[in-house]
């Protein structure tokens, strides 16, 4: 039994080592643009062996962004705290998206962004039920702005739009050159939020 648990460890370990080199295979090259080969190499394994743990590529995408969607969750509801201030709310919650999309070795939502479109219906609509719980707390927290009188508008629009230019932000930040997470936070924030009255 034992060596069983041994031997099923070190398989989850080769299941985890896959999918980490293929996110940031799929970040930097695209879903179309990364081989099973290409993966296979960056985790020093023969090219056929990923599909010991994966029956396609499309199911290594699906792995991907559902470990985004997992640890993206998991880190966001960890800052969300019944009774803060509507704009230190909104400030914990854009440090820590900026964090999940732009840290090093944190290329599981950029995947998810820039490749959705490579994923099945099948496989979008069993993942857009995380995402929208992650859409939920983001826009309870810029209703709460709305009420508290930092933001106008319509606030969907304004979820949408924070979420958006924020995302973005992966296609030209460049770490350790300019900001830093956490003085680029500190920017979306002053810019997104009108002065309180």
């Amino acid at each position: 039994m034992a060596r069983v648990l041994k031997e099923q460890k070190h398989d989850d370990g080769r299941r985890g080592d896959i999918v980490r080199a293929a996110a940031k295979l799929f970040r930097d090259k695209g879903y179309d643009g990364a081989s099973m080969r290409a993966i296979a190499n960056a985790v020093g394994m023969q090219c056929g062996s990923p599909f010991y743990h994966f029956a396609s590529k499309q199911d290594i995408l699906v792995a991907v962004v559902e470990e985004g969607l997992r640890q993206g969750l998991e880190k966001t509801r960890a800052v969300v705290k019944p009774g803060l201030a509507a704009d230190v709310q909104f400030r914990a919650l854009v440090r820590v998206h900026l964090g999940i999309i732009l840290e090093d070795g944190n290329d599981f939502i950029p995947v998810m962004l820039y490749n959705w479109r490579c994923l099945d219906e099948v496989h979008q609509r069993r993942l857009i039920a995380t995402k929208d719980e992650y859409d939920a707390i983001w826009q309870e927290a810029v209703n709460g702005l709305h009420l508290a009188g930092f933001l106008g508008g319509d606030t969907k629009f304004a979820r949408l739009m924070v979420l958006g230019a924020m995302n973005f932000m992966v296609t030209w930040y460049k770490p350790k050159k300019g900001d830093t997470l956490d003085t680029l936070a500190e920017k979306v924030v002053a810019f997104f939020l009108t002065q309180h009255a």
